[in-house]
């Protein structure tokens, strides 16, 4: 069924949902445009957004709310993709879900809730599959660079070695600029979940929370700092880990096990230039200060200075039981919580719409999208791939 647009970008009033119409909008041009809208409850508000922008006069604008169904029914009958910013999910997604399931409406996300994305899996996946909607939730920072990272690696080590790695480890390098205040609400409101369900916590501290049915290997906490003698710098607990390393298994799942149903995954900080464990757990506070963007309050963020100078630096190492080794590495030019973030679902949706056709279902963006949507990246949102 021929759709309005290929595009429409949900919550772009908000500070990243911006972010990502200006990127569209300076990014693509002429033939090479897709055809996309901007969508929030405020007309008066996207106007001003189009016009701040720089955006075609003539860019549609929808009125869609989180609190009138029909709305988001109507919106996600429009278009090929929904890209959403509007968070925390679990308060303001569960709607939109069901209304792209629904319609068979394809769906991009920044989502780092992994209780809610489980409720939504059990909730949507099978309607999904049957509508062919293709839900694809954390499209950013959490969880591309890891989970494209991951399965670099592994197609490095079935070309030396035959067979993939069967433990991977991630390291945090280098990080400059921190997540949004979105995702610090996020983080808010999953504890407050918590809190009122302790049933939940079991699902926030399970590996395999997001793939139903399969429990693999004990994984390692990385939660404690540690030494790691072979690189000769102290490790300290990275905030995202706990949604990206669900968000690498469900994508080993979703493509039948090719890392192996043994598969050991963990994410922990290098924190460089500390020798004693006082100085490693205050390197590790001020990290997790600074990446949950304390003090944020959602649609705020840094300058487009700010942006600008940020980057990260991701080394990915692959052991083999018989003592093969494979290393990967993952670069990005802008800061993790917008600059790259924003590039990273913009191509997302791009992708879908141009690039991978895929079955309907709830998926991850390496298994829908893997090597198509890497390549994008490479082109053309500063992001670097590599292995050896």
């Amino acid at each position: 069924m021929k759709r309005d647009f290929d595009l429409i970008v949900y919550g772009a009033t908000g500070y990243t949902g911006r972010l990502i119409a200006e990127y569209l909008a300076t990014s693509y041009r002429g033939d090479d445009a897709p055809s996309w809208a901007i969508a929030g409850r405020s007309i008066d508000k996207l106007q001003k957004v189009r016009a701040d922008i720089g955006a075609p006069g003539d860019l549609p604008l929808v009125k869609a709310d989180t609190a009138e169904p029909a709305s988001l029914r109507s919106m996600c009958d429009r278009a090929t993709v929904i890209i959403t910013t509007v968070g925390p999910y679990q308060l303001h997604g569960p709607e939109l879900v069901a209304a792209c399931a629904a319609t068979g409406t394809a769906y991009v996300d920044l989502c780092g809730e992994p209780v809610w994305m489980r409720r939504m899996i059990d909730a949507h996946h099978e309607e999904a599959k049957r509508t062919g909607a293709r839900i694809v939730f954390s499209c950013g920072f959490d969880s591309i660079p890891f989970d494209l990272g991951v399965l670099t690696l592994q197609e490095k080590a079935r070309e030396k070695f035959g067979r993939p790695a069967r433990r991977v480890k991630a390291r945090l390098r280098k990080v400059e600029g921190g997540m949004s205040g979105g995702t610090a609400a996020s983080a808010q409101a999953t504890l407050a979940a918590a809190a009122r369900d302790p049933a939940l916590i079991r699902l926030l501290t399970d590996p395999f929370a997001l793939t139903p049915g399969f429990t693999g290997p004990s994984q390692p906490s990385g939660l404690i700092p540690e030494y790691d003698s072979s690189m000769n710098v102290w490790l300290v607990p990275f905030p995202m880990a706990p949604i990206n390393t669900k968000n690498v298994h469900r994508t080993n799942f979703l493509l039948g096990h090719p890392y192996g149903r043994d598969f050991v995954y963990d994410e922990m900080m290098v924190a460089p230039g500390f020798g004693e464990i006082a100085g490693v757990a205050t390197k590790t506070v001020a990290a997790m200060v600074s990446l949950l963007g304390t003090g944020l309050k959602p649609g705020a963020g840094p300058t487009r200075e700010e942006r600008e100078k940020g980057f990260y630096d991701i080394l990915f190492l692959g052991e083999l039981p018989d003592g093969g080794r494979v290393e990967a590495e993952v670069t990005g030019d802008r800061d993790p919580g917008y600059g790259s973030t924003s590039k990273m679902i913009a191509e997302s949706a791009l992708c879908l719409v141009r690039d991978v056709q895929g079955e309907g279902g709830i998926w991850t963006p390496g298994a829908l999208m893997g090597p198509a949507l890497r390549k994008r990246l490479k082109e053309r949102a500063g992001l670097t791939f590599s292995a050896r």
